[in-house]
């Protein structure tokens, strides 16, 4: 350990960070090779602190470890000489996997040989000063100064940024002077942007610009920057072989380069026959396709079951993969020592999976491991596993079922998959999904990991749901207090509102919680649109107009849709006698209370009457029961401060109403809960009232 220290610390590195970078074993044995390798090029000559620090740079960064003698020399050679150009240098090998690469192309890729003198630098900045003269001498210093910092480095690509910033400084200062006093004064942050019909509209910092944009470009973001079709190579992370070029040209016949305005699939993962039901499946088909989706084509692992079993066979005949008769907990957790099993000869492991597709093994007694360690430690995750249970498509055909970590990547080869979207905790399996695919040389797709999408007061578990369901804390999946599709569906929120909800809060790579509220804006903005309104009262007081005769009977025209009444009406009746909310009555006024009081009059929404309160009418135990007003028209006395919602000689219906399925807002978090989300429970459920209190 301390030879390696000194020779990490010989290229530049601190004690620290050099005992830091041996903790990372890959990193470090990388490194070695690239110092080995740039002093067997210099002789004896030292590896100086620029050199060291590239060297280590690239290191860290570099993604194929054949490319490292290649730029160890340019580095050592100093033809590569600044982080700019190593940086430009690792796109493009990223973009080249190719073995043969043309040096020429390279290098003019990456400015080797390019000199920018001083005087270059000048002239450039001083041109692009006089570009934007006007518009400095405008603003001052309140001029978006990284306008002309952009326009410099894109004209002087190679330059060294400190120096091209400097005199970027420099020549600004020269046009403008000192800063004064106003200079100093913080800048309002207004963006704007042209709408539709060509007015300026200004966005607050942070609210995105939606105008235009299909709903799958605002879900979509920029954190969902997908690759090309066939440039799947071009990801974090891909491992390129080298039959990859050869695979994904395949792969681009067969797809003919679709990616946006492709085909989606719905693949069930059915892996597991103690899980799986039929009635699951179906459900998730039927919310996908009330959101508005319909899939190209729904497949199941089990579709794939016959070529997956192959596929092991080839990986055991390859020495990637083994018998083994350890059990599951044996091999948990990280730096466990590895199986007994695993040099296991590949003839024995051929036989022995073969029994065990036979059913010549106890359920657990046996599984088939892949020789890998995953990246949060896990060593030699299993891939197939005895399970004599019917599965709910095959029946009996099969006793050994494959798992997840083995099954999805390469379903994804055998569909031709383009981009396999997953959620934020599978990114583990992201280094497993590619040497899988490597390992059995076949096309390999590429995953990618967005941020789950959380609501405060409930939880979106599949495994906490089905927990809520088994105690009967609610129903079913469909309980509307959840938060599943299902639930909202029957709580009667539109697909649109949940597809709006989504755009707005984007595709993002880290986890996010919402406020429910702001869901159930979506759906106001929604409903307000499309469902027409009507009229009704939950807690009803009646009103007694003394002013009117009891026969009086007309009818009152109520808009459809108030925002847009040329959207239709409808008409309800109006009488003697007419309910409104307790809540809009208060019998002693208060500070701020705009609605009816003995002294404050108050307006019938659409009726086209004010009504004063005359006389208040209580029962035994003292609650007001009933109010005698008198009316008058809307036109004959002074507007009122609030027009209230009303109904006469109503109609029977039914209200629920739902409260939170949880007291605290997160549920989940043992700060907040220490005994858990089941002791969460909120004790006042939903309840059913039904009274003669709705016009239609």
């Amino acid at each position: 350990m301390a030879d390696a220290v000194s020779i990490f610390m010989s290229i530049g590195l601190s004690e620290q960070k050099a005992k830091e970078t041996l903790k990372n074993e890959a990193l470090s044995s990388t490194l070695k090779k690239a110092v080995e390798q740039a002093q067997g090029l210099l002789g004896s000559t030292s590896i100086d602190k620029t050199v060291g620090t590239l060297l280590y740079s690239m290191v860290t960064r570099l993604k194929d470890p054949n490319r490292l003698s290649f730029l160890t020399e340019y580095i050592v050679t100093r033809k590569i000489t600044t982080e700019l150009q190593l940086s430009a240098a690792l796109d493009f090998l990223k973009s080249h996997p190719q073995e043969n690469l043309d040096r020429h192309e390279f290098e003019t890729a990456c400015g080797v040989g390019v000199v920018v003198t001083p005087e270059q630098i000048e002239d450039a900045v001083e041109l692009i000063i006089r570009k934007h003269k006007d518009q400095l001498l405008a603003e001052r210093y309140r001029f978006n100064m990284g306008i002309l910092m952009g326009e410099a480095r894109t004209a002087l690509k190679w330059a060294d940024g400190k120096i091209v910033k400097s005199e970027v400084d420099m020549q600004v200062l020269h046009l403008l002077g000192p800063k004064t006093e106003a200079d100093l004064e913080k800048k309002p942050k207004v963006m704007l942007y042209q709408s539709k019909k060509g007015a300026s509209q200004s966005l607050t910092p942070g609210e995105a610009n939606t105008e235009g944009k299909s709903l799958m470009e605002q879900l979509r973001g920029e954190s969902l920057k997908f690759h090309k079709p066939g440039e799947n190579y071009k990801t974090e992370g891909y491992v390129v072989t080298p039959n990859t070029m050869d695979l994904l040209k395949k792969h681009l016949e067969i797809t003919g380069g679709q990616a946006n305005n492709g085909i989606c699939f719905l693949r069930y993962d059915d892996t597991n026959p103690e899980k799986e039901e039929e009635k699951y499946f179906t459900a998730i088909k039927e919310m996908v396709e009330w959101l508005g989706y319909k899939p190209y084509a729904v497949t199941h692992a089990s579709d794939h079951f016959q070529l997956l079993y192959d596929l092991a066979v080839d990986l055991i005949r390859r020495g990637h993969a083994y018998v083994c008769h350890q059990r599951g907990e044996e091999l948990k957790g990280h730096n466990v020592p590895p199986s007994p099993w695993r040099d296991r000869p590949v003839e024995e492991s051929l036989v022995l999976f073969d029994r065990m597709k036979k059913g010549m093994f106890a359920e657990g007694e046996v599984t088939l491991r892949m020789k890998m360690v995953m990246e949060d430690g896990k060593m030699d995750p299993v891939a197939y596993r005895i399970k004599y249970t019917p599965h709910h498509r095959t029946g009996d055909t099969w006793c050994i079922y494959p798992t997840y970590d083995y099954t999805h990547c390469l379903c994804d080869s055998i569909e031709n998959i383009t981009h396999s979207l997953c959620t934020k905790e599978f990114q583990s399996r992201r280094s497993s999904y590619f040497w899988l695919c490597n390992a059995l040389d076949v096309y390999c797709p590429v995953q990618w990991e967005y941020g789950r999408l959380n609501l405060t007061y409930t939880v979106v578990s599949k495994r906490k749901i089905i927990k809520l369901v088994e105690t009967g804390t609610v129903r079913d999946w469909d309980d509307p207090r959840l938060f599943t599709l299902t639930a909202l569906r029957r709580r009667g929120f539109p697909s649109q509102a949940i597809n709006n909800f989504c755009a707005r809060v984007g595709v993002t790579v880290a986890q996010t919680t919402m406020e429910p509220h702001l869901l159930e804006a979506c759906v106001r903005d929604v409903l307000n649109d499309t469902a027409p309104r009507a009229m009704a009262i939950l807690e009803p007081l009646k009103v007694t107009i003394t002013n009117l005769p009891t026969s009086a009977q007309k009818e009152v025209r109520v808009p459809d849709f108030p925002a847009n009444e040329a959207k239709g009406s409808h008409v309800v009746p109006f009488s003697k006698t007419i309910f409104i909310e307790q809540s809009d009555f208060r019998e002693v006024m208060e500070k701020g209370y705009k609605r009816l009081t003995p002294d404050q009059p108050v307006g019938l929404r659409h009726a086209g009457y004010v009504i004063s309160v005359q006389r208040v009418i209580k029962d035994g135990s003292g609650k007001v029961c009933e109010l005698e007003v008198t009316c008058a028209s809307s036109d004959s006395v002074e507007k009122p401060k609030a027009f209230i919602h009303w109904v006469s000689d109503p109609l029977q219906c039914e209200v629920r109403l739902y409260e939170n399925l949880f007291l605290h807002k997160n549920p989940e978090d043992p700060a907040e809960v220490p005994a858990g989300f089941l002791s969460d429970i909120n004790p006042v459920r939903n309840y059913t009232k039904t009274e003669d209190l709705k016009n239609l």
